[in-house]
Parts: structure tokens; sequence; C-alpha cells
């Protein structure tokens, strides 16, 4: 989920606030209004990273101690890591650094021992919110995709921390509302793999219902670039939403995520915010399999991550991580012999096994299984592939398109003039089952060819299963 707002975010960058563009055209080039390097995230995945560094830790988002902590690291983003932030976001929080700096002063405390933190941001965005009748900006809705993950089981306790959390900035009720829709919606697309906007609307409170359904409608009414005046939270979650609905297949599938993030982001205005949110639901839908190589290999940001790190957050949000395993531990499995053999339809491509993966004198690396920390090469140069060693299909979110990724990983890092190594652990499944797809695509070999030719170059005769199998489908239906 995290991963998928940060690469909306970043796909997003470079079209602020400029003239709208054509769906398709987007691309991570940087620039925008940081200005950004090629793949960065704005302020919009920065303070998702925020919050999301406290729901890791399994603290309730709607308690006390957790908003605290949310807070504090917002005024530390604030003065230390925004690279741009939004206006109401920055007044508020600049209202509450000097509310709680007066508190230590009177108290002849350091800030950072206080327990106010919360309750002075409440407070400054109550305060904006009077000031300001147009206070139902964005800026709550573009992090709040994280929220979503904290309590998969429990929907009530979702929409409380969606509810606490934005009211850390934004006291406007339709900025609660946006983020219980945004939460649940996030934590459907976790639990019951659909996207479904409208699964929070029982959430709302009774008043807010019918009016929200209406918003909804529109957004499937109406064209996405309608929603053009997106800085509002209403208007900005019907721009992502009319994006993934208009381009939804009755078959869902993967090839979504690009299609709809490149017509949330051709809306225009906001396009970067307008992108996160559409892409925390997609990411929550299609996970890390879902998500195209180049993407994933590029995105970077505040505070110096990559995407992998972002991965370890979102799974440690959920209770799926912790600090002996991956992603955290700095090694994994590499028993085994180590091998690395030739191809013989890409002279600068070797397949073999995790063990050969520390002495490989390729430039560049495809990884098909789980590498540690300490094993990833260059971040440019290491795609980490999501797929799953099993000939269960329930365990396969997207198997024909992470096949397919994974062959265009090797491929464009040939096509970059690389030497690729391209492993799993044991050279089993996996790795034969890429190898082939890619024989066949780039290779200009039969699947018959492609496969005796990767059984001779790993001296196996005996590939089989689910992987295989599928590759060898959609090596047949390339050839057509």
């Amino acid at each position: 989920m995290l991963l998928g707002q940060a690469i909306g975010d970043a796909l997003g960058v470079p079209y602020e606030f400029k003239s709208p563009i054509t769906a398709g055209e987007a691309r991570m080039i940087g620039g925008g209004l940081g200005p950004y390097s090629p793949g960065e995230w704005s302020d919009d995945t920065q303070m998702a990273i925020c919050i999301a560094q406290v729901a890791a830790t399994g603290a309730d988002l709607s308690a006390y101690d957790g908003l605290n902590e949310i807070a504090k690291r917002f005024c530390e983003w604030r003065f230390r890591g925004a690279s741009d932030i939004g206006h109401q976001t920055a007044a508020v929080i600049s209202r509450a650094d000097l509310m709680i700096g007066g508190a230590a002063m009177d108290a002849s405390m350091s800030r950072y021992d206080l327990d106010n933190w919360a309750p002075a941001f409440q407070q400054a965005a109550t305060e904006y919110a009077e000031q300001h009748p147009r206070s139902a900006g964005n800026e709550a809705l573009m992090r709040n995709g994280i929220v979503g993950l904290t309590r998969l089981e429990d929907r009530q306790a979702t929409a409380a921390s969606a509810r606490a959390v934005a009211a850390l900035t934004h006291a406007d009720p339709l900025v609660a509302a946006s983020c219980v829709l945004h939460a649940e919606a996030v934590r459907i697309a976790v639990t019951k793999a659909r996207l479904d906007i409208r699964a929070g609307i029982d959430l709302l409170a009774d008043d807010e219902r019918e009016q929200w359904s209406a918003w909804i409608d529109e957004a499937e009414r109406n064209d996405p670039k309608s929603f053009k005046d997106n800085g509002f939270t209403v208007t900005a979650l019907q721009a992502a939403w009319s994006a993934i609905f208009h381009t939804m297949p009755e078959d869902p599938r993967p090839d979504l995520v690009n299609d709809a993030l490149q017509l949330a982001i051709s809306i225009g205005h906001d396009t970067d915010t307008v992108a996160a949110i559409a892409g925390a639901l997609l990411g929550a839908r299609y996970g890390v399999s879902g998500l195209r190589h180049d993407w994933r290999r590029q995105v970077h940001g505040w505070p110096h991550m990559r995407g992998r790190d972002l991965i370890e957050l979102a799974l440690r949000t959920v209770g799926a991580s912790g600090d002996d395993e991956w992603p955290a531990r700095d090694y994994e499995d590499r028993s085994g012999t180590a091998v690395e053999v030739r191809v013989p339809w890409a002279p600068e491509l070797t397949i073999g096994t995790q063990a050969a993966l520390a002495t490989t004198p390729a430039t560049a690396v495809v990884s098909l299984s789980r590498v540690g920390r300490a094993e990833v090469r260059d971040p440019e140069r290491h795609v980490q592939a999501w797929l799953v060693d099993s000939d269960e299909p329930a365990t396969h979110n997207n198997l024909a398109f992470a096949l397919h990724d994974a062959v265009d990983a090797v491929q464009d890092l040939l096509d970059a003039g690389e030497s690729v190594f391209l492993h799993c652990v044991h050279a089993h499944h996996r790795t034969p089952s890429v190898a082939l797809l890619h024989a066949v695509k780039y290779g200009g070999l039969s699947a018959q060819d492609a496969a005796a030719a990767i059984r001779m170059a790993l001296g196996d005769n005996k590939i089989s299963g689910l992987l295989w199998a599928t590759a060898l489908e959609e090596a047949d239906i390339h050839a057509r």
C-alpha cells in the first residue's frame, strides 16, 4: 500500500499545478515543487512515513500516546525534512510548535519531554478552521492510506484512527469523513481483494452518508477530468476514485494500476496528491507484485528511504515482520550450491542460485527470492521481484503479470548495457520460469527450444510446477 502511494506520488510530482498532460504521458522525471529528483516522492508520502513509523510500532493511532508521537514526527519533519508543504499544514504545525515551545518554557522543560503535542496540534487545527471557512484541504487525505493497515480486522478502530490522525491538522468534518472512507477502502482492498470506496459509508455519521453517496455517484458518472479543483478533500477523493473506476476492467488485473495512475495525473492540478490517494488504494489491492519494476526501482525519498523500506514499514504495521525477519535482516538463505550459468539467447545474461549472489561478476541483478539488506547492490541496478515459490494458485496475487514484469526487468537492464544475473534460492522454479519467458519474449526462441536450453544450462530435466506451466502458457500466448 505505502509503496503504491509513493509511486503515484513520484509519478505525479513533475506535473503538479502545470498544464494537464495526456493520460499515458506521465513519467518519473522529477522537478515539481521540490524540485525533486526523478522518482522522488513529495510531502504526501513524507507525512505518510511519519504516521507509518509510529504505526509500525503497533501503537494505537486513535489513542493519546500514538497521536503524540505522530505530532512530534510531523513537527520534526516540518522543520528538518519537508521538501514542500501545504499552506494549511504549515500554518497548523507552526502554530502548534509555538504553543508547545511556550509550554516548555513555562515548565522549564525540554519540549520533547512534554506530552501535550497532540492537544496542541488539535487546538491549532481547530483555530485554523474557525478562522478559515475553506479549511477542508486534501493534505490529511493524501497521507491517510497507511491508517487503513493498522487494524485490518477492526473496521471501527480503523475509522477511529483515520478521524484522529486527520484531526491533528484538519478539523473540518469533511476531511475526517474522506479519510474514513479512504482508510476503509484500503482495509477492504487488503482483506477482501476488492476496490470499493463505498465500503465505509456506514461508518460515517447519519447526516453524512447521503451526501457522500451522491459525491461517489458523481465520481463514477462523470469524466475524471471534471474533478480538476482537487485541492478540496472531497474533490481529491472523487478524482482519485473516478480515475480508478473509469479504468477498472471487468476482470481486475494489475494493468489497472498504470492506467488508473496515468488517468489520475492527467486530471491536472494537484497531480501528486490525487495519484498518491489512488496509488494507496491500488497498492493495497494489487500488492507489490502488481507494481511495475521500473517504478519500484526508481522510487525514493525522505528520510533516505527506498521502496524496500516502505514495504518494511507496511509489513510491520500489519504485524507481519519483525527485527529478525525479512525485509529487516541483513541476509537471507544462501544455503546450497552456488550456480551461475550463461544462457544461449542472451550473452550478457546468467541464471542461477542465491548462493552465487555474493560472487557474481554481473553488474546488475534481478532477484526472484528475498534478499537481505546487506545483499542488495546499487538499488538502481538491483530489481527485487515479488514472486512466490508455490504451486498453490491462491498464494499468487498476479502471477502472469509478475512473470512478465520480471522478464521486462531483465531486458530493461540488458538494454541499458548491464550484464544481468537472474536468480532465486535454488533455481528450481522461479528462475527457470522467468528465463523461459524471457527467451521467448526477447530471445526469439520457441517455448520448446527455450525449455530445452534452460534444462541443459541448469542440468535439470525435472523442472515443473505452476510457475513453469504459467510461463509456458504466457510464452505460447506471446508467440501467437
